[in-house]
């Protein structure tokens, strides 16, 4: 396989899935799902976390309890434990150009 042919199916993967506790600091992502869980999806939604909302995961506070993200123009943060019903889609840097 050779380089153009490697980061062409590099570009035609799909996108990871993964939950709002495993999303590390500085990357973007996109909900799919949320997950019924003991406090319910209303929660959530009065504060903008539904599908297809885009955040940015904005900082882990130490010894993984809070999770600080970014929706829109407002940071918020979250119990990790509640991030875990939250399913994401993390973004591809298909932006990026080489120079």
């Amino acid at each position: 396989m050779n380089i153009k042919t490697e980061k062409k199916a590099k570009e035609e993967a799909p996108e990871k899935e993964l939950t709002l506790a495993d999303l590390p600091v500085g990357a973007k992502a996109t909900i799919v799902k949320i997950i019924p869980c003991s406090r319910g999806k209303k929660k959530f939604a009065d504060v903008g976390l539904v599908p297809g909302t885009e955040l940015v995961m904005e900082a882990h506070a130490p010894f993984g309890g809070l999770l600080r993200v970014k929706i829109m123009e407002t940071s918020m943060a979250l119990h990790a434990s509640e991030a875990r019903n939250i399913l994401m889609k993390r973004k591809r840097k298909t932006d990026e150009k080489a120079f």
